[in-house]
């Protein structure tokens, strides 16, 4: 956990489970497990989150809801799948209206099986997701340098740019036996 900058706020939001896995994500709250002691706190606000908790599977309704809550989520973010629903559907994956897991929808980076998930493994999972947090910041500023890149060849033309960075060739090169530069008859 030294790894940790600054204290990681969480988001929870429950697709269509049966509130089992909620309860253990609110009992990790409580003073029995203190999940603040690492410093994690909870959140209405997506903007303000840097680990996504999702309980349940996903069916049509709420697969604009779980995206939207990702997109308006800063970078780098983490998505923690809590529960067999999260991770797979679960017992209710046969059914008509269910979608599956919530990695059919956005990425998820940690898996916490169970039904429901306890809180121990909830903590587990999380804290998992905070190195996964460590690293995806390490790699943000090169991700963030390709984009602007990108940007900037897309605002002056991607074939000004390959024209201007590309080496001048003669032709296709070649090398070995196949063609030595001399022409037998």
């Amino acid at each position: 956990m030294s790894y940790v900058t600054k204290s990681p706020w969480v988001i929870h939001y429950d697709g269509s489970s049966c509130n089992g896995c909620d309860i253990e994500v609110l009992a990790c709250l409580t003073p029995m497990y203190d999940v603040e002691r690492f410093g994690i706190i909870n959140t209405g606000n997506p903007k303000h989150a840097d680990i996504f908790l999702v309980t349940g599977s996903v069916n049509e309704q709420n697969i604009p809801v779980i995206k939207q809550i990702y997109e308006q989520m800063p970078r780098p973010k983490v998505v923690v799948a809590i529960g067999i629903c999260a991770t797979s559907g679960g017992i209710f994956k046969e059914c008509y209206n269910i979608m599956g897991g919530v990695d059919t929808v956005i990425p998820v980076d940690v898996y916490v099986p169970g039904c429901a998930a306890r809180p121990e493994a909830i903590i587990d999972g999380v804290v998992k997701g905070l190195g996964v947090l460590a690293e995806k910041r390490a790699k943000l500023p090169a991700e963030i340098a390709e984009e602007k890149r990108q940007a900037s060849e897309d605002a002056f033309g991607a074939g000004a740019a390959a024209e201007t960075s590309a080496p001048e060739t003669s032709g296709p090169e070649t090398s070995g036996p196949e063609t030595s530069g001399k022409e037998e008859d």
